[in-house]
């Protein structure tokens, strides 16, 4: 692994990052300190220090008599990753803005016609969110506050690690995902107030946080009016069998 004059500590903790996003990492899996070192040709030491980096990133859980393992699929933190990216993606759009130059706007438009050319009945939502990131990435090429961006990594990382894409849950909002961003453009290139863009960029996160909001409601109705159907079902057949004795002799 090449170190590109990263720390042994910053080495380890990209190779972890980079093997749950991938999914070759799954939740739960067990995360064995010195098996990783071993791939990497270090000692343990940089890498408990990745590993507990990544726990502060939510990524990485430690369990009693288990050790570190990769945390699954938790639909509260999504809901505060994705507010927390609504607020510092909506100020961060807004503040490189005037930055955006007529060569950033092309780009992030001809991102833009990528996903709108996925829409459709094989719809992809991994390639999808992948662009999706390009896009915002491009808008913010030459932001101004490296510590605000890094919240933005910070955000986005944990999302991938989860492997939480709201177009996943709900490919119906990847349309009115594409049309916000060509709204979004807009602002930028009409050098709109700063209220007005980020207002924009922040309900755009905030829609897509709401649409599985949404989905998630649904699904938890669903599968509490299918767990009292069970019931009723597995009721009815009780009774069915104490007024009939003769199945019991069958």
């Amino acid at each position: 692994m090449s170190s590109n004059g990263l720390s042994k500590a910053d080495q380890a903790y990209q190779h972890v990052l980079n093997e749950i996003t991938s999914g070759r990492y799954k939740a739960g899996d067990r995360l064995v300190l010195s098996t990783i070192a071993d791939e990497l040709g270090m000692s343990v030491v940089p890498v408990r220090e990745a590993i507990r980096r990544l726990q502060t990133d939510d990524l990485v859980q430690f369990e009693r008599n288990v050790g570190a393992t990769v945390t699954g699929i938790d639909p509260v933190e999504y809901h505060y990753t994705m507010e927390t990216l609504a607020l510092v993606e909506g100020y961060s759009t807004a503040l490189c803005a005037p930055l955006v130059t007529d060569e950033t706007l092309n780009k992030a438009r001809g991102i833009n016609q990528q996903m709108r050319e996925l829409l459709g009945e094989e719809f992809a939502p991994e390639l999808f969110t992948e662009l999706n990131e390009q896009f915002h990435l491009a808008l913010f090429e030459h932001h101004p506050n490296p510590h605000i961006l890094d919240l933005i990594y910070r955000g986005w990382n944990r999302l991938a690690a989860l492997r939480s894409s709201t177009f996943t849950f709900v490919p119906s909002r990847a349309p009115m995902s594409v049309a916000e961003h060509e709204e979004l453009l807009d602002l930028i290139a009409d050098d709109a107030e700063f209220s007005v863009i980020e207002t924009a960029a922040r309900n755009h996160r905030l829609n897509a946080l709401n649409a599985y909001l949404d989905h998630h409601a649904q699904s938890a109705t669903k599968d509490f009016s299918q767990y009292w159907k069970g019931r009723h079902d597995k009721r009815q057949t009780s009774k069915s069998a104490r007024s009939n004795p003769s199945l019991h002799q069958r």
